[in-house]
């Protein structure tokens, strides 16, 4: 999975409850609208996960926060298809969001070409690992038989932790307009007459933060 914002873990804990129309659809339409209405558990979730995360400021997180919230309230969504089956069922969705990945590449790619523009961050990257900013390599050089993981995935893990790139791809953030299209596949069962959402994927969850590559 790509781990483009670290505050997606965990953000969807909460399932949905109480609701007069007891059927998959209803249940679909209840979770996601929890979004488009900023429900008190959706912001609880939120701000939860944002404490945990160890690679914003305090100021880098209350604007990632409002960047979220932009998105859940301009979600949208079609339920494109219900099929029950005993006390199983999926539901079909189209939802539409911010397009927040493509910015978040864009926003990398920019950085990796222009290096020398952030010259006040803390750390740097370069093909064995992070620098200090005297310029030495941490990854300990007598080791040659370490493991150099020099995947695009591995080198975007360490720019998403450098404060300085954190602020160029915040800001950027703010400036998306154009919007994308995801399909998502709700799982469901019934327990007590009553249907449960299970848990979606990690995958699903980049989708309705508008995170998603494939």
């Amino acid at each position: 999975m790509k781990k483009l914002f670290v505050v997606l873990i965990g953000l969807l804990a909460f399932t949905g409850c109480s609701t007069n129309m007891n059927t998959p659809t209803a249940k679909v339409e209840e979770f996601l609208g929890k979004y488009q209405k900023m429900d008190d558990e959706v912001l609880e979730q939120l701000d939860n996960t944002l404490e945990q995360d160890t690679s914003m400021s305090d100021v880098q997180k209350k604007e990632y926060r409002m960047l979220l919230e932009k998105q859940y309230q301009n979600l949208s969504y079609k339920i494109k298809n219900e099929d029950i089956k005993d006390d199983t069922a999926t539901v079909d969705v189209e939802i539409e969001v911010y397009d927040y990945a493509t910015s978040i590449r864009k926003s990398r790619e920019y950085y990796k070409e222009h290096k020398d523009e952030f010259e006040k961050e803390k750390e740097t990257i370069n093909e064995e690992g992070i620098l200090d900013n005297d310029g030495s390599n941490t990854t300990d050089k007598e080791d040659n038989n370490a493991d150099k993981d020099n995947t695009d995935e591995a080198s975007n893990g360490l720019i998403d932790t450098i404060s300085e790139f954190i602020d160029y791809k915040i800001d950027q953030l703010k400036n998306v307009t154009e919007k994308v299209k995801y399909e998502i596949t709700f799982n469901l069962t019934k327990e007590d007459n009553k249907w449960k959402i299970e848990d979606i994927s990690d995958i699903d969850i980049e989708k309705i933060h508008g995170l998603y590559e494939e």
